[in-house]
C-alpha cells in the first residue's frame, strides 16, 4: 500500500481545488491511500513541518512507501520531509523554494521519484530557485504558462499526477 500525503498552501486548506483533485486521482488507484493534511490552524512553516512529520510517525507509515504531494508551502513541506526521511515520491506544485522566511529555503529532495510543475508567470515563488533545485538534482520539471495558482494547468497537473503515481507503484525493474 502506498500512502499519498497531500499538503495545501499557506492561505489554502484541505478543501482546495488542487488538493481535492489530486485526492481524486489517488483514490482511483487500488493500492493508494490519500491523506489530506490540514494546516489551517498552524501558521509557521516550521510548525507545519513538525505536524506533518508527527502525523507520518503516528500513522506508522514507512516513508519509503509514501508520496509527498503539495502546492506552494505544501510543496516546500513535501520537499522538507524528504530531506529528513527519504520517501518514495515527491510531486511538487509551485513549491515555495528560495523563500528567506522558511527554515531551509531549498531542501535537498530525497525521493525515488520526483516531479515538479511550476508556472513561468508565478509572482509568489520565483521560477529561478525551483529551476535551480531541479537542475542541481536533475529532477523532472515541467514549466507551464501559468501563475502561482496553476489553475489553468489543472488538466496537465492531474495527467502528470496519475502517471507519476503509476511510476511510484510500479515494481522496480532490474537489468
Amino acid at each position: 500500500m502506498m500512502t499519498v500525503y497531500l499538503s495545501h498552501g499557506l492561505e489554502s486548506g484541505p478543501g482546495a481545488l488542487k488538493t481535492q483533485a489530486l485526492k481524486g486521482v489517488a483514490e482511483k488507484l487500488d493500492d493508494c491511500e490519500p491523506v489530506v493534511m490540514d494546516y489551517r490552524d498552524i501558521a509557521e512553516p516550521k510548525l507545519r513541518l513538525q505536524h506533518l512529520l508527527s502525523v507520518l510517525a503516528e500513522r506508522g507509515d514507512d516513508p519509503a512507501r509514501c508520496v509527498m504531494a503539495g502546492s506552494s508551502l505544501g510543496g516546500w513541506l513535501s520537499a522538507a520531509v524528504s530531506a529528513q526521511k527519504p520517501v518514495l515520491g515527491c510531486f511538487l506544485l509551485a513549491p515555495a523554494l528560495g523563500l528567506a522566511d522558511y527554515p531551509e529555503t531549498s531542501p535537498t529532495i530525497q525521493a525515488r521519484h520526483t516531479h515538479i510543475i511550476h508556472g513561468w508567470r508565478d509572482d509568489v515563488v520565483a521560477p529561478e530557485p525551483v529551476i535551480e533545485r531541479a537542475r542541481l538534482q536533475r529532477l523532472s520539471l515541467r514549466m507551464v504558462d501559468d501563475d502561482h495558482r496553476l489553475h489553468a494547468s489543472l488538466e496537465t497537473i492531474l495527467w502528470d499526477f496519475e502517471r507519476f503515481l503509476h511510476q511510484c507503484s510500479a515494481p522496480e525493474q532490474y537489468a
